[in-house]
């Protein structure tokens, strides 16, 4: 169903530009020079959503991705700058990459070690309060493509 949803985001997306703002296509190269900076592999709806997107927001809503490939000197939106800049000052375990942050203390992240049969990771809370042992990675929805649903849905109703 997952997939689903992330069409019909997707197309949300696509239709509503007076609330969308993204830094646009990234290309493959690029996607690729991130995977090999973080460790990780991106696949699916996340995937997807990068080489159309990139990165930007939804009305208030920041979704975190690519912005360029210049990921030690970026700023947010740029996941993969946040991610490695919260690497080093949260030690954000490796396994994760930030795609969102609530703005109550908790990260929002694609969780790499949990995914489903087709390889999406599930979105997780990574609290930054507590300490890495101690993280309960509450799931936050079961892939990229309902958490982005999700969000568009909560933004359309403000």
């Amino acid at each position: 169903m997952s997939y689903h949803t992330y069409q019909q985001a997707k197309n949300i997306l696509l239709s509503q530009s007076d609330l969308a703002d993204f830094a646009g296509e990234t290309s493959i190269e690029t996607i690729h020079k991130a995977e090999n900076r973080l460790g990780l592999s991106f696949t699916g709806t996340y995937l997807d959503f990068l080489k159309t997107f990139g990165a930007g927001n939804f009305g208030a809503q920041e979704i975190f991705g690519i912005i360029n490939d210049d990921f030690e000197h970026s700023s947010i939106p740029d996941g993969i700058w946040y991610t490695i800049t919260e690497r080093k000052e949260l030690k954000l375990p490796h396994h994760l990459l930030v795609i969102f942050d609530s703005g109550f203390g908790e990260l929002y992240c694609l969780d790499f070690q949990q995914t489903d049969d087709n390889g999406e990771p599930c979105v997780v809370a990574f609290e930054t309060s507590v300490e890495n042992n101690k993280q309960e990675y509450e799931i936050i929805a079961k892939d990229f493509g309902d958490f982005l649903y999700n969000l568009i849905m909560d933004e359309n109703e403000n």
